[in-house]
Parts: structure tokens; C-alpha cells; sequence
């Protein structure tokens, strides 16, 4: 059975962080490059970054780069979303995803999701 299991999210004050995890399993992982998408008002998914298969990372918005760092571990079939100084326009659903074609800001290229984690920053 194809999975991809999301953990990490929850409550924290502003300023604080968290650490997203997408754990993979029933397909192979280090072929795919993981996107990150987070829910936001008007879109159905905004991108956050991406991570492909060699390990080469880019976060999107400049509002998260300094704050957000993605990073992968291939022997645990393990994607990761490093969140620090987080502030409450952060809080929203975020998700992970699975491209084989390779890093895409584009929902659609993506084949297999988590099922969201909610984050929630408080002031």
C-alpha cells in the first residue's frame, strides 16, 4: 500500500518552531522529488519548496526563506519541513507531496500526498 504519513504539526507560540515529517512507504522514495504545499485563503494549495532526489532544496516565498529549511533522509524514507521564528500568518494545514518528474511549484505534478498536518502559531 502506497503511504505517505505526515507528523509534526501543532500549537506553538510565535517565535518558536517545528519540525514537519513525511514518512514514505510501498513506493521508492528517493526516486521522487517532495514538494511542501500549505493551504492558504484563495488558493487551494499554495507551494512552500521543494526537495528533488539529489537532495537540492529551494523555498519559494521570501517571506519563508531564512525561516523554512526542507530536507530529506533517503535510508529512513523521510522528507522533512524545518520551521523556525514562526510567526501566526504560518498557521495554516500543511502538506507534503511526491513528484516524479522533479520539482514543480505546481500542485498538479504532484502523484502522491500526505494527509495534512495543521500548524498553529499563536501571538
Amino acid at each position: 500500500e502506497v503511504q505517505f504519513v505526515e507528523s509534526g504539526g501543532g500549537p506553538v507560540q510565535a517565535g518558536g518552531s517545528l519540525r514537519l515529517s513525511c514518512a514514505a512507504s510501498g513506493w521508492t522514495f528517493e526516486k521522487y522529488s517532495i514538494g511542501w504545499f500549505r493551504e492558504a485563503p484563495g488558493k487551494e494549495h499554495e507551494a512552500v519548496g521543494c526537495i528533488d532526489r539529489a537532495g537540492d532544496a529551494n523555498v519559494y516565498w521570501f517571506s519563508m526563506k531564512g525561516r523554512f529549511t526542507l530536507s530529506r533522509d533517503n535510508a529512513k524514507n523521510t522528507a522533512y519541513l524545518q520551521m523556525d521564528n514562526l510567526r501566526p500568518e504560518d498557521t495554516t494545514t500543511y502538506y507534503c507531496a511526491a513528484a516524479l518528474v522533479g520539482c514543480s511549484a505546481r500542485q498538479w505534478d504532484f502523484e502522491t500526498w500526505g494527509q495534512g498536518t495543521q500548524v498553529t502559531v499563536s501571538s
